[in-house]
């Protein structure tokens, strides 16, 4: 989604939704087995894979050496499918879905990336080129070139190449070879929409989840889990209203690491700055070109958590009308559309890095008293509600452009002090101090320093005048170059020197200056080349971004609209240019059709990208007598449009003409080849079982009797799955071969993996998948305390989220306070006198014997005791033990772990007896979260406490005051006694709170 900084403004805003992975690395050559639990402590049910952000860093990856070939890159996808799976552990469905025809509105930014591309790499190309020409004629040694001399153009990643077509097919070998051979893949059926079907990737995986919600027999407590880089899979995920929805992703919080050279491939330098040296050393920035390069940890985005932090970002009290936070959520996933995303151009005054969210959120908490309701329902907004909060973001426009351009000086001024204040570290220091402050040679011993303060100041004096001089020097000689220059060059006209490089403002030319009076008037006349009277125009654009706005909301909570629909400008309009939006007809067309798969790759691709379309097609490219050849220029303009770099501005690329194109490629079509044919075909997912799944017999009955049509399946088949299925003719008959795809991998013999063609539940045209969650639904446990809420839009520090968050697994919190030996003998050794204070309290309890600072005084446990100190065993040779389970019925009332034998523990303590004896031993507890000592006599193991303690599977009971129960709120503690007519000693429990 295009929100450049989206993620990371996300993670500082709201710091507790982030939390690391647990991720389990293979040991000893073993595979990590996938049926085990989950270590992260939540099984999940469902895991749902945008393939394109597996694909592009798997074929042509930035931090490391690019694969060789086709081979190696499928090789590389598999372990990434396999890492992904490892730490979610499905058990019900994996979902992969590849990006196929994209819908109109989306093919336009597809096409303007792609000539990007395309442009960049022949640039990069012809450097290179000179590059290495240059260092080989000066004798250096470069790494050859890669085989062929081809470069690998990623452009081949779109649906209808030869290449989506081969990796369709390693795929399929992929998924039989882990359903015949992975444990954990046994019990899951696997869904695989490839390239061939219709639709983005997140976005048809968004169509599975909202036509299953509506199913009958869903799960509306499924746990799910989506895996991707875009942002906008937040907002998606929010759209579901689903409770248990998690985001994984590659963490990329922390610094970008260095990128290798693309002439040498070392690290530590860029391309321009090549020389082509030998390798010396490696260091931290400096690493050989084999070295493997670790892997960057999976982070998980959870929504839950996102909801919460929503739900207290979004109050709204004393509203007009009756408050609904699933309707305020829809409101804030639709107001970022207005910061930018893949189907429309941003608003002018919206920049997410200027806080553009937060300006809206306050805008529409402020404006929802006046509008009389909520913006959206169910991905349908009210215009005239919209409308209000435009106009008052209209009042403030120009305001937001004068702070932006007064920030933009201010880090030109810093970036300008940042280069003037860099310096060679590797050159040597133009004055050295003398005296007894002079360098040493190494292992020369220093002398003493005599009279150091006065030395000090002479040796800054010293630099101080040093300094002076060094610059009036560089000023003078500078002075008398410049004169010079304008005597010889100019004759004494200095009107056109130029300033040094150093005082030199290098501007980008922004003829509209939004900053100053007027902007409206040159910002159409620029951008949109309109006189500045017409007034009408600007009311056409606002209502053409408004269509914009229903298509974008409605095909996030509803599906597409319309495949045929796009913005049909470059650049958007104002805020307050949306007047009268009461008038616009926000209804698309129903029953439009996407691309074929070649006819997209003829409306996206640039000339340079031909190889992978039919060559029949591929002329008409270059032609310049084709009827479209003015689709694919050479060259083109890219408008910064205020930006400082040029993947920031905007591709000035001619819109295509769908009727026009269709109808050239209409007259070539006899032209391609029956395999093109095939590639330019509307293709169906793929559903796949193996042997142990319940389902698998039900769909091998579809071979095995002969069945052909479409049959809706049963949801109890399917573990409450619904949808349509049919037979698919490249399913392998029970005990067959399956060829392998890859080379250096196996082919796969008796093979029992069942595959049938899949589509989604169908539903009439006019059916409204509602937007809240479904009966029966469970939120996850308050996972944020008050202290994460007041750190809302702090700053995050670490990749843990930084400080505030609620927990560090995807489970509930476990964890129980412990003390370390280290610290019992110091509590143990402030305890020797009636004055000492144990940990600081000086409580009296309900009776002389639970004060702290009671007489007689603390008695020091100690390891080396009448009896050593034993560990509880499991090996006590009687069956009446009863190790660890709660027996109530202790003498007096008393809860006891088990009156006879005389051996009482549980399973989170040291024994209280030696074996054998009846004379109590105190040991410290050494196992994690026990919280003290533990007292014992000669028949019971007493609970004495007047709270309850967390590991302990019983009711909560209190001690009578003689033995010593603390009467409140002591949870997790025992205090530790025997009768004080026996001469009893006192021995705390552990450190406790109140």
């Amino acid at each position: 989604m295009g929100v450049p900084a989206f993620f990371r403004w996300l993670c500082r805003k709201y710091p507790s939704v982030v939390t690391d992975c647990v991720e389990q690395s293979p040991r000893n050559g073993e595979k990590v087995d996938s049926s085990a639990s989950n270590p992260n402590d939540v099984e999940f049910d469902n895991l749902y894979l945008d393939m394109n952000g597996i694909i592009h860093p798997c074929t042509h990856p930035e931090d490391r050496p690019a694969p060789k070939n086709e081979d190696e890159m499928m090789v590389a996808i598999f372990e990434a499918i396999d890492r992904l799976f490892n730490i979610v552990r499905p058990r019900k469905v994996l979902y992969m879905a590849i990006d196929g025809v994209a819908p109109r509105a989306k093919m336009n930014q597809q096409r303007s990336r792609r000539f990007r591309a395309s442009k960049e790499t022949a640039e990069k190309q012809k450097e290179m080129a000179r590059i290495r020409g240059e260092l080989l004629a000066q004798g250096c040694e470069l790494p050859p070139l890669k085989e062929g001399h081809e470069h690998f153009d990623s452009n081949c990643i779109t649906p209808g190449t030869p290449f989506m077509t081969r990796l369709r097919d390693c795929l399929h070998y992929y998924i039989h070879e882990r359903l015949s051979n992975n444990p954990g893949w046994f019990g899951i059926k696997v869904i695989l929409s490839d390239a061939s079907v219709p639709g983005e990737g997140e976005h048809k995986i968004q169509d599975y989840v909202r036509k299953q919600r509506a199913q009958p027999g869903h799960d509306p407590n499924t746990q799910h889990v989506l895996c991707g880089a875009d942002a906008d899979l937040i907002m998606l995920g929010l759209a579901t209203h689903e409770p248990n929805f998690t985001i994984i992703r590659e963490d990329i919080r922390g610094d970008n690491p260095p990128r290798p050279c693309d002439m040498c491939g070392q690290i530590g330098h860029e391309m321009a700055e090549c020389r082509g040296l030998p390798k010396e050393k490696s260091g931290e920035n400096d690493e050989l070109l084999n070295k493997e390069i670790p892997a960057k940890p999976f982070i998980f985005l959870r929504l839950s958590v996102l909801r919460k932090y929503l739900a207290k970002e979004l109050e709204m009290p004393n509203l007009p009308f009756p408050y609904d936070f699933e309707r305020a959520v829809d409101d804030w996933v639709f107001m970022c559309f207005f910061v930018g995303n893949d189907f429309l151009p941003h608003l002018p005054s919206l920049e997410i890095r200027e806080q553009a969210i937060d300006r809206l959120v306050t805008l529409y908490k402020d404006c929802v008293y006046k509008t009389g309701g909520w913006l959206t329902e169910s991905g349908f907004f009210t215009a005239s509600r919209v409308q209000i909060i435009m106009n008052e973001l209209g009042k403030v426009e120009d305001e937001i452009f004068r702070e932006r351009q007064k920030k933009e000086k201010i880090w030109k001024e810093q970036d300008k002090l940042r280069k003037r204040g860099k310096m060679d570290l590797n050159s040597k220091p133009k004055w050295v101090p003398g005296g007894q402050f002079e360098p040493k040679p190494i292992g020369r011993q220093a002398e003493p320093l005599v009279d150091a303060h006065r030395s000090i100041q002479e040796v800054r004096t010293e630099a101080f005048r040093r300094e002076q001089s060094a610059n009036y020097s560089v000023a003078a000689s500078m002075k008398t170059e410049f004169k010079n220059f304008s005597e010889e060059v100019l004759g004494g006209d200095k009107r056109g020197i130029k300033r040094p490089l150093e005082e030199e403002e290098v501007e980008n030319p922004d003829e509209v200056r939004l900053w100053e009076d007027g902007f409206k008037d040159r910002y159409y006349e620029s951008k949109f080349h309109v006189l500045p009277d017409n007034l009408d125009f600007r009311e056409h654009v606002g209502h053409e971004y408004l269509l914009g706005l229903a298509w974008v909301l409605q095909y996030y909570y509803q599906g597409c609209p319309s495949w045929e629909w796009f913005f049909p400008y470059h650049y958007a309009c104002f805020a307050s240019d949306f007047i009268n939006l009461s008038d616009v007809n926000l209804e698309f067309p129903k029953d439009t059709k996407p691309f074929f798969p070649l006819e997209q790759l003829m409306a996206v691709f640039p000339a340079a990208s031909r190889s992978h379309v039919p060559k029949p097609w591929g002329e008409l490219m270059i032609d310049p007598e084709s009827d479209i050849a003015d689709f694919y220029p050479s060259d083109f303009m890219i408008d910064l449009n205020g930006k400082n770099f040029a993947w920031q501005g905007v591709a000035l690329l001619p819109f295509v003409d769908e009727k026009r194109l269709k109808e050239t490629l209409k007259k070539h079509e006899h032209l391609l080849t029956s395999q093109e044919k095939k590639r330019n075909t509307r293709g169906e997912a793929i559903l796949y079982t193996g042997n142990r799944h319940k389902s698998y017999r039900f769909m091998r009955a579809f071979y095995s009797e002969g069945l052909t049509e479409v049959t809706v399946i049963e949801s109890a088949e399917f573990e409450g799955m619904g949808g349509r299925i049919t037979t698919s003719e490249i399913c392998v008959e029970a005990g067959g071969t399956l060829d392998t795809p890859v080379d250096g991998l196996p082919d796969l013999y008796s093979v029992d993996v069942v595959c049938v063609s899949y589509m989604d539940p169908q539903y009439s045209s006019s059916f409204v998948f509602e937007s809240k969650p479904l009966p029966g639904a469970k939120s996850p446990p308050a996972q944020l305390k008050s202290y994460d809420l007041a750190k809302i839009g702090r700053s995050f520090r670490g990749r843990g989220g930084g400080s505030g968050r609620g927990f560090n697994n995807m489970g509930p919190r476990t964890h129980q306070a412990s003390i370390h030996e280290s610290g019992h003998r110091h509590l143990n050794f402030a305890l020797q006198g009636p004055d000492r204070n144990y940990g600081g309290f000086n409580s009296s309890g309900s009776n002389e014997h639970c004060s702290y600072n009671s007489v007689p005084p603390y008695q020091k446990p100690s390891y080396n005791d009448a009896h050593p100190y034993q560990r509880p065993s499991y090996a006590l040779q009687s069956q009446e033990r009863n190790y660890g389970a709660f027996n109530s019925s202790g003498p007096n009332g008393q809860p006891s772990y088990n009156n006879d034998p005389p051996y009482q523990s549980h399973a989170y303590r040291g024994a209280p007896y030696a074996p054998g004896s009846n004379r109590p031993v105190n040991q410290p507890n050494k196992h994690r979260g026990s919280g003290g000592y533990i007292q014992a006599r000669s028949d019971t193991y007493g609970y004495q406490s007047g709270g309850s303690h967390n590991s302990l599977s019983g009711p909560r009971h209190s001690g009578p005051p003689s033995r010593g129960g603390f009467e409140g709120s002591n949870r997790g503690r025992q205090s530790q006694s025997r009768d004080s007519s026996n001469g009893a000693q006192y021995i705390p429990r552990g450190y406790q709170r109140r």
